[in-house]
């Protein structure tokens, strides 16, 4: 295993014996997160559910299953992007996480964000909106005001790092008006990681390269 294997070992391990707040109690399984560790996206949502726990893996219920079809549709394969959560344990009956718990699993959140240093951070739903602005000291509104655009931010030492909210594919599951928003959403997701960050074998265009295309 090279270096960045075994910190994520070491993270998982910490995270399967962590009892940091009550949510250990309830867990079949903690869900650490998964994808590239050399992805220049993370994606982080809210809390793992009741196939999450079951699996030990985030995103592959229903709302997995929407947010893995916005991703391939527009060319970005899931395995190649890192995907967690606020919190790495299931809430009982599938609440919301509170604060004091999402503070808990801090240390495990940044630790992952540091490791897998993206260059891009798509926040899923409110909770995990406003742990990440708060790590950047942005101030966080809602996920209905601050979706929709880019902000460029410093966090946990990494500069710069484009950060794009939007809602919780679970949303647009019992509101199919969300849906048309989420689209849009990863429509500009989509910009951003193959463009801006010329990823997937594209390469981003330069005034020279405009310039050179006059001449043939």
């Amino acid at each position: 295993m090279n270096s960045k294997e075994i910190l994520w070992s070491e993270i998982v391990s910490k995270i399967s014996k962590c009892s940091k707040c009550g949510l250990h109690r309830h867990r079949t399984n903690p869900v650490p997160g998964e994808g590239s560790l050399y992805s220049r996206m993370l994606l982080i949502g809210e809390a793992p559910g009741k196939s999450e726990d079951e699996e030990g893996r985030p995103f592959v219920g229903a709302a997995g299953k929407l947010l893995t079809e916005l991703l391939e549709v527009r060319g970005i394969k899931r395995s190649e992007v890192f995907i967690t959560n606020v919190v790495k344990c299931r809430p009982p009956n599938n609440r919301e996480p509170y604060d004091e718990e999402i503070r808990a699993c801090s240390e495990y959140t940044v630790s992952i964000i540091k490791l897998v240093s993206p260059k891009m951070i798509v926040t899923l739903g409110n909770h995990a909106g406003k742990f990440i602005f708060e790590l950047g000291g942005v101030r966080w509104v809602s996920v209905s005001r601050m979706r929709g655009r880019s902000y460029k931010m410093d966090i946990v030492g990494i500069k710069e790092v484009l950060v794009i909210p939007t809602y919780h594919p679970a949303t647009a599951l019992y509101n199919p008006n969300i849906r048309s928003v989420l689209e849009s959403d990863f429509d500009m997701i989509k910009e951003y990681y193959f463009i801006e960050y010329s990823m997937g074998g594209i390469k981003r265009r330069t005034l020279l390269d405009f310039i050179e295309g006059e001449h043939h």
